[in-house]
């Protein structure tokens, strides 16, 4: 649902988007918000005078990544967040797009951010005054929602390094690989977004002030770190993963092992059986009644030797 807010004055209140054009030109801040996959959007959008057309088009595009851009009296701002958590499908990272002019801001997003209700709030108390308030509050919100997020995945980390050697846990494997998976996601869109946020410091237009670019660099700088932690994650997991594989491997090649142990021990006792087990004549003692219990006394004989002899050679030791 596509949202309205006027400042007029310190005065601050939601009003119908469709009465936009009557504001618009008295308000001293206007915020819309539009939802990408409502029907009314384009109707909104041609209430506002001189948008560029390219502005258009990116505000309106399915796939973006963080950016900004400035287009002769606005920029047009990309960045990404936590998406709204009982409407998270697929990317959990939405992003929201932010057309910033003089007394406005029109932001539009195709599915929930986590962050917004927070926003309506600040701005309903009157906590911004233009358009520069409103996207370094953005950008600071956006990061402090994504720093747990990305420390948690830090932490699931430590707990499978701590019980990599378990060898009855080898099933981590794919745990690993899911948090490596999403460590590259979450950095694919947080290095552009740091980058983002430094052009945005940069622009020298009236509504970004010295505060506004004091919160970007803030937010800025949590980016860079969290992109750095993210990159940690992503190297610790892959060495996590190798680790689990080589435990994996040994723990093949020691059941082999043992199998083949197992094998060559009786492989003495097969000759000896399969020897006295043929039906000829001339089989030394075969009608001896202690005949069958030397034959076992002496196959277990040969196979405790054998036994003894792997261990004094190491053959058994793990």
């Amino acid at each position: 649902m596509s949202r309205l807010f006027v400042r007029v004055g310190d005065v601050v209140r939601e009003r119908d988007a469709r009465d936009f054009a009557d504001v618009a030109q008295i308000a001293n801040f206007v915020w819309l918000h539009l939802d990408g996959a409502a029907d009314d959007v384009d109707g909104l959008l041609a209430q506002v005078a001189h948008i560029p057309a390219p502005v258009l088009a990116a505000l309106k595009a399915q796939e973006t990544r963080p950016r900004c851009a400035s287009f002769g009296h606005g920029a047009l701002v990309n960045m990404r967040g936590l998406g709204d958590p009982s409407a998270i499908d697929g990317d959990p990272l939405v992003s929201i797009r932010i057309w910033a002019q003089s007394r406005l801001a029109i932001s539009l997003s195709y599915r929930g951010l986590g962050i917004f209700d927070r926003l309506v709030e600040q701005m309903l108390s009157g906590r911004f005054a233009d358009p520069g308030d409103l996207i370094s509050a953005t950008a600071i919100e956006i990061t402090e929602a994504l720093d747990p997020e990305i420390a948690d995945l830090g932490d699931a980390l430590d707990s499978i390094e701590c019980s990599v050697l378990d060898e009855g846990k080898t099933g981590e494997r794919y745990r690993v690989a899911e948090l490596r998976t999403t460590a590259i996601a979450y950095r694919r869109f947080l290095a552009p977004q740091r980058q983002a946020l430094e052009r945005l410091m940069t622009l020298q237009e009236s509504w970004v002030e010295p505060d506004d670019r004091m919160h970007l660099q803030e937010a800025a700088d949590r980016c860079a770190r969290m992109v750095e932690e993210l990159e940690a994650v992503r190297e610790r997991a892959a060495l996590v993963h190798e680790a689990l594989t080589d435990l994996r491997a040994e723990h093949m090649n020691r059941q082999a092992l043992v199998l083949a142990v197992v094998a060559l021990i009786f492989l003495p006792l097969t000759f000896v059986t399969g020897l006295l087990g043929m039906n000829v004549d001339g089989i030394p003692f075969a009608h001896r009644p202690w005949a069958f219990w030397g034959v076992v006394l002496f196959c277990l004989a040969t196979g405790g030797a054998v036994a003894v002899w792997f261990k004094a050679t190491r053959w058994l030791q793990k």
